[in-house]
């Protein structure tokens, strides 16, 4: 990564409350996706609305305030904490005269700044074009001098200003390469089926801690962090678990998921979450301090029902308990078996009982043969 793309932006944020329930959990995910991505708020700028202005999303009045608030602060990026249309981004970035930006390319620009193997840089790519190909008119004035600028990673590299038939080969090809990195992947798959060995993946909400838990269990250094996104590339490794003769199990650390994901992202990286749809048990991750995991888990759920996951068996992962000073171990349903595990992956209480839950899973499989219920009024 060039010294360029460490640099820290600056920005303005944006957010409308338009009556959404979980409006002040958007908010919050809105400062965290920004400092995820290097920015560093300038101010924010809220109001409310009943629906979205179809010229510039936050209406004149409150574009002027925005645009005011850009020339006195000498902002250079505006981040809109909603999805803007083609035509509202030309007219915000027109009146405010700065770069606009909105959710979606924020979380695409993170991608592209973690993504760090061959397939994982050809999905981000290959996502951020879609996205920005219906952008390219008023958009591309400044890319090719702010290749490292926060919503201007990846693509910038390819220039944004091709006409869109090179746009479409380009789009062609990385779809091209996707499918020979997944009839590659098929044959890793196919082979682990033969050799009889499990296949787990972790899933979860971002900064879960997905990661830290890989890490205890592997005894692995996966790059962990607090922060939204800090894992994009799929890493598999093999654990082995205790018993009487020692099983090997296929341990796999995704991507976390977050409310109203980009659907291109979800697209592009189809190929690799579908892995998660091979698995033969998902460890799903909960952040147990969190007071919107309620909320997040059902957004986890959504994403594994969109990739055909959802009928995978779950154990699911009450990870950070010595956050709430919970208690460790195992609990089970009506008929015995293993719903969740109450675990603190920093400091590794309860690790031993998740290891035991898979080990149990391992030699009973066909015991569970559907997803786990989640009791959301019960969950720890």
């Amino acid at each position: 990564m060039s010294e360029a793309t460490t640099v820290a932006n600056t920005a303005v944020l944006v957010s409308l409350d338009l009556g959404a329930p979980d409006y002040a959990e958007s908010l919050e995910e809105l400062r965290l996706l920004a400092e995820s991505a290097g920015v560093r708020t300038l101010a924010l700028v809220e109001g409310k609305r009943q629906r979205p202005d179809a010229a510039t999303f936050a209406g004149s009045g409150k574009v002027d305030e925005i645009a005011a608030l850009v020339e006195e602060l000498e902002a250079p990026l505006v981040i809109f904490n909603h999805d803007l249309s083609p035509a509202q981004m030309r007219n915000l970035t027109t009146k405010i005269q700065t770069r606009v930006i909105d959710r979606t390319m924020l979380i695409l620009d993170i991608f592209a700044l973690r993504a760090q193997s061959h397939e994982g840089k050809v999905q981000v790519e290959l996502a951020q074009l879609k996205y920005l190909s219906t952008r390219l008119v008023g958009m591309n004035m400044d890319m090719g001098q702010q290749k490292f600028a926060v919503g201007a990673r990846g693509p910038g590299e390819t220039q944004l200003e091709l006409d869109r038939r090179k746009l479409d080969r380009r789009v062609h090809l990385l779809n091209e390469r996707l499918k020979q990195l997944k009839r590659h992947r098929e044959l890793q798959r196919k082979a682990r089926d033969r050799s009889d060995v499990m296949s787990v993946s972790i899933v979860g909400y971002t900064n879960a801690g997905k990661s830290t838990m890989f890490n205890r269990l592997t005894n692995s250094n996966v790059y962990a962090a607090n922060q939204l996104f800090a894992t994009l590339d799929t890493t598999a490794r093999k654990i082995f678990l205790e018993g009487d003769s020692p099983k090997q199990v296929i341990l796999s650390d995704t991507v976390g998921f977050i409310r109203h994901l980009p659907h291109g992202l979800v697209a592009a990286f189809r190929s690799t979450l579908e892995e998660t749809a091979q698995a033969d048990l998902l460890l799903h991750v909960v952040d147990v301090n969190s007071p919107e995991r309620h909320d997040q888990v059902a957004e986890v759920n959504k994403v594994l029902a969109e990739i055909g996951a959802n009928k995978i068996p779950q154990i699911v992962v009450y990870n950070k308990i010595d956050l709430q000073a919970l208690a460790a171990g195992v609990k089970r349903d009506e008929y015995g078996n293993i719903t969740a595990v109450n675990l603190s992956a920093k400091t590794g209480d309860g690790v031993p009982d998740l290891r035991a839950a898979l080990a149990e899973f391992r030699d009973k499989p066909r015991v569970q043969e559907a997803a786990v219920e989640w009791h959301p009024l019960n969950d720890h």
